[in-house]
């Protein structure tokens, strides 16, 4: 039976069990796939177990993507660019680190429809999956991309990689087409992001990267205001679909329809 496993803190949130256990018996695949909460002392560990062949694969969240990277063999383009991993397998006795965020983050925004083209997306936060949005963003034909983070010293760190953002200080609001949460802010009921939307037309894109809860109050804030808004689940979908070609080496359904008529219920 092959083993894969998601790794994070926190990781209860993750419904990457489930969507990937769910393949697996749709496909016939004798794997099991779980999911534990380490802190960053036990990465070298955990990661070992792929190269020892006791785990096929690994996938990397919150806060770890770029802490792996210093026990990884080889990085992917898209990880070096981003300085980010969140798909860990071993390949030709290496262990490689790549990252689908990138392609999870354009795909979902595919769906929206929302026209990108010559934009100004505001960016709150600064972690893991910031560098492959930011990346994915830019490809994508942005015009200006501005980034706040409540650690400051984090969002001048990107800058090292992408030139051409902007930086603003937590709490500071600038004109925006597209507002994005990448914090965990919104994995509790009671989390507020703090900013004031009132006024705000009705053009705007609010997009969560948390997918659970479906709906946090950052974008209940939005919709409120009769904004468009979108939370992470087809992101989710999307970078988990990339990784299973990655780790697995199958064909699986395409991921809307495994979003749709195959999902469970309550992903």
């Amino acid at each position: 039976m092959k083993k894969y496993l998601v790794i994070g803190n926190p990781i209860e949130h993750s419904l990457s069990p489930k969507l990937h256990n769910y393949w697996f018996k749709k496909n016939n695949i004798d794997a099991n796939y779980d999911r534990k909460k380490i802190d960053k002392s036990e990465i070298q560990e955990i990661i070992s177990e792929i190269r020892e062949d006791k785990l096929d694969g690994i996938n990397v969240t919150v806060p770890f993507k770029s802490d792996v990277i210093p026990f990884l063999d080889t990085l992917s383009k898209e990880s070096q660019i981003t300085q980010s991993v969140n798909t860990i397998y071993k390949q030709d006795k290496k262990l490689i680190g790549h990252n689908t965020d990138i392609k999870g983050f354009e795909l979902s925004l595919k769906e929206t429809q929302f026209n990108l083209e010559n934009k100004t997306i505001f960016i709150l936060g600064a972690g893991g999956v910031v560098p492959s949005i930011i990346y994915a963003l830019e490809k994508l034909g942005t015009s200006k991309i501005i980034v706040s983070n409540r650690t400051k010293q984090k969002t001048e760190n990107l800058k090292k990689y992408f030139s051409n953002i902007s930086v603003v200080d937590w709490g500071d609001q600038p004109e925006f087409d597209m507002i994005i949460n990448a914090t965990s802010l919104g994995l509790n009921k009671e989390d507020n992001i703090g900013l004031n939307f009132k006024n705000m037309n009705k053009t705007k894109l609010f997009y969560d990267v948390i997918y659970n809860p479906k709906e946090t109050n950052f974008l209940r804030t939005g919709k409120n205001l009769g904004c468009q808004v979108s939370n992470g689940k087809m992101m989710f979908i999307y970078q988990a679909f990339e990784a299973f070609k990655l780790c697995l080496l199958y064909t699986s359904p395409s991921p809307r329809d495994l979003s749709t008529s195959r999902m469970p219920s309550s992903a």
